[in-house]
């Protein structure tokens, strides 16, 4: 059962500062962040479908933030 849409995950992403550097199969997203640290994440092209949980947990991972924050930054209470 899919938490987030790919799009959802997407806007999170932009919000964080992540820009997309390759979209071909699927899409590349890489951040570097203030430690030094560049984080990349492959995204799918499905948009509007639902991310199963088991590849959210994998995703939300590679950005370096927690579900409850990416929560937050979706609802807008976090930036």
């Amino acid at each position: 059962m899919a938490i987030y849409t790919y799009d959802q995950f997407r806007k999170v992403l932009k919000i964080l500062g992540f820009e997309c550097i390759r979209s071909k199969k699927h899409e590349t997203w890489h951040k570097l962040a203030e430690d030094g640290t560049v984080h990349y994440v492959r995204i799918s092209h499905k948009g509007g479908k639902g991310i199963p949980k088991w590849l959210f947990a994998k995703m939300i991972k590679q950005t370096g933030i927690t579900q409850e924050e990416f929560k937050e930054i979706l609802e807008g209470k976090r930036k």
